[in-house]
């Protein structure tokens, strides 16, 4: 039986967690949280005491962990001394770059297989096993690294080298937090104009402003059932996690040398969205900044 490690059972990390045990894996689960321990017991996973612990024997290990600095730390201290050598190291949190391509170097050099493994998806997609993957390896470690994966996962892409898992995230986020904007922008002057919104969301749909945000995620309650904002925009991806995921977006871009004036826009409505309390709601939920309602 595989016997998988798996270190972060957040709101991503305990969905993912649990994937791993209904495919017949023996998961060996570690969260600073108790909380999230008894409920990954209660899914399957056996809770171990310590990060050494959950490593210990482990065929692969998966993170999935708040920032950079958590992870470089972790590996530093804790997953690189105890992991047997023959374990594939999978980290899965949404870092920078840097970060990811330091902690891959210091992997190898110690001799483990390691990848950068960011998903995109939300909590909805981590509960359900159909989270897409975009992955940072050497392209031999690929295949095994597919396999690992494959219970929590609906697409897994090779993204390139270390870090390009990384790159390939937060570029896919951005396009993700501007197009949201454009889509709530919308809505709310389309109800200013007197345009009945979920009519406008039929009609543009099937028009050149068809995209993600609209179809699949819509921020106005009633097109799609499963998008948050029928929940009152509980659940699925908070307003704190865009907002990070755009900040490292425009930390890249500055260091790149690369120009990004709408991600940088983004950003700073996100940030007054964060601002008045509403990091805790889903993204989608800017749609109350341009309708003017912050109940």
């Amino acid at each position: 039986m595989t016997r998988i490690a798996f270190i972060g059972l957040g709101n991503m990390g305990g969905g993912m967690a649990a994937n791993q045990a209904k495919a017949g894996r023996e998961v060996m689960a570690f969260d600073l949280s108790a909380a999230a321990l008894d409920k990954a017991k209660a899914a399957g996973c056996a809770p171990a005491a310590s990060v050494a612990e959950a490593v210990k024997g482990a065929d692969a290990v998966i993170t999935m962990l708040p920032a950079g600095p958590h992870v470089r730390q972790v590996y530093a201290e804790q997953v690189l001394p105890h992991a047997p050598k023959s374990a594939l190291l999978i980290d899965c949190s949404t870092i920078d770059v840097e970060s990811a391509r330091a902690v891959a170097a210091q992997a190898k050099a110690a001799g483990f297989r390691f990848a950068d493994a960011p998903v995109s998806g939300g909590t909805a997609a981590a509960e359900a096993g159909t989270l897409a993957f975009m992955v940072g390896c050497d392209e031999p470690d690929f295949p095994a690294i597919e396999d690992i994966i494959s219970p929590m996962s609906r697409v897994t892409f090779r993204a390139g080298d270390h870090g390009a898992g990384q790159a390939a995230k937060i570029c896919n986020n951005m396009v993700l937090g501007i197009s949201m904007i454009g889509v709530c922008e919308a809505l709310a002057l389309a109800e200013k104009l007197g345009l009945d919104p979920v009519k406008f969301h039929e009609i543009s749909s099937q028009s050149s402003g068809q995209c993600w945000s609209l179809t699949s995620y819509c921020p106005w309650p009633g097109p799609v059932p499963t998008a948050p904002s029928n929940r009152d925009y509980e659940g699925g991806f908070a307003t704190a996690m865009m907002l990070k995921d755009l900040k490292l977006a425009q930390e890249a871009a500055a260091k790149a040398g690369a120009a990004a004036p709408l991600g940088a826009q983004a950003e700073g409505l996100y940030a007054v969205f964060d601002r008045l309390g509403f990091g805790s709601r889903d993204f989608s939920a800017i749609l109350k900044l341009f309708r003017g309602d912050l109940s």
